[in-house]
């Protein structure tokens, strides 16, 4: 199971807990902000799963970088309608077969299953 514990520290600022790790989201630009957590969260899960791609099938890839863009739809909910997921092998040669193959891999990484499948999100609220 997954967790994280979110704790407001005063204003517009959080503290995020995940297992032995800390970090800031904050929308006035002390940390990172909510969406851009949710961006980088896609981003570095199709990370992970291209590094798992590339060690299972025994490749060499020193480096990728991957650029993650979405804006905010204009009509409400607030929400991005498309997200775009840009992967820079930085030069690496992958035949056509084998970069088909690494799509179809890396389109499979949790974070980006469970966007797409639309998840229930229950909120509770105790006092």
């Amino acid at each position: 199971m997954y967790h994280v514990d979110i704790i407001n520290t005063g204003g517009y600022s959080f503290k995020v807990k995940s297992k032995d790790y800390e970090f800031i989201v904050d929308v006035k630009g002390k940390g990172i902000t909510p969406p851009d957590t949710l961006l980088a969260s896609l981003g570095t899960c199709v990370g992970v799963y291209l590094r798992k791609y590339v060690e299972g099938a025994k490749l060499t890839l020193p480096e990728f970088s991957i650029s993650v863009d979405a804006e905010f739809s204009k009509d409400a909910p607030a929400c991005f309608r498309k997200i775009n997921v840009d992967v820079d092998l930085k030069g690496a040669q992958l035949d056509e077969r084998r970069l088909k193959a690494l799509h179809e891999f890396i389109k499979n990484c949790p974070v980006h299953n469970t966007i797409k499948n639309n998840p229930e999100v229950e909120i509770k609220i105790e006092y």
